[in-house]
């Protein structure tokens, strides 16, 4: 009887993580953190710079890591901040090929009454076309004092319409700042 609710909760966790991957990739690193960072400040909030196509997605990017910062026990500081942090996007348009299956469910539908489906009546091989947006979040921690790279993060997924997009823009924000936790930490 409690094997069922475990089972459950695993095949709708893995469901959930399977249905919008972020992939990260800790790319650069000039210097080893020397200290504890206590400040940091956002250069594209500042000079109110905008790194994505959509106002509002450049604006909900810029908050959660802003806010995830704070999570981390940084204070925003503008005048002599310990860690300027920087991020720019790469929005790359693509298109992938899916094939529909002529024989749904029967394979070549031999155990079909029907034998045909009138919908594909005639069409032999079916291919169409799916638009999708691949988008990179590359987030930079620079160490203003040093004049060096902290490290790099890029975060990168896919989206198939505005909403995803949006949404994976927040996840990859948050995944970035744990991933820079988790440097600052293992250092």
């Amino acid at each position: 009887m409690h094997r069922l609710p475990t089972l459950a909760i695993l095949i709708v966790t893995l469901l959930i993580s399977s249905c919008s991957s972020i992939e990260l990739f800790k790319e650069r690193t000039e210097i080893r953190p020397y200290k504890e960072y206590t400040s940091f400040v956002i250069v594209n909030k500042e000079v109110e710079s905008s790194s994505f196509s959509d106002k509002l997605i450049d604006a909900k990017v810029t908050n959660e890591l802003e806010i995830k910062m704070k999570e981390l026990g940084l204070t925003y500081n503008q005048e002599s901040p310990d860690l300027v942090i920087r991020y720019t996007s790469n929005e790359d348009p693509r298109q992938r090929e899916t094939y529909n299956n002529q024989f749904p469910m029967w394979g070549m539908r031999v155990w079909d009454p029907w034998m045909y489906d009138p919908r594909f009546m005639g069409r032999q091989n079916m291919v169409s076309t799916k638009d999708y947006e691949l988008i990179q979040l590359i987030v930079d921690f620079i160490d203003p004092k040093q004049d060096k790279m902290l490290m790099t993060i890029t975060a990168v997924s896919e989206a198939s319409n505005p909403k995803a997009k949006s949404k994976n823009l927040v996840k990859s924000a948050k995944k970035v700042i744990k991933a820079y936790e988790a440097h600052m930490e293992a250092n």
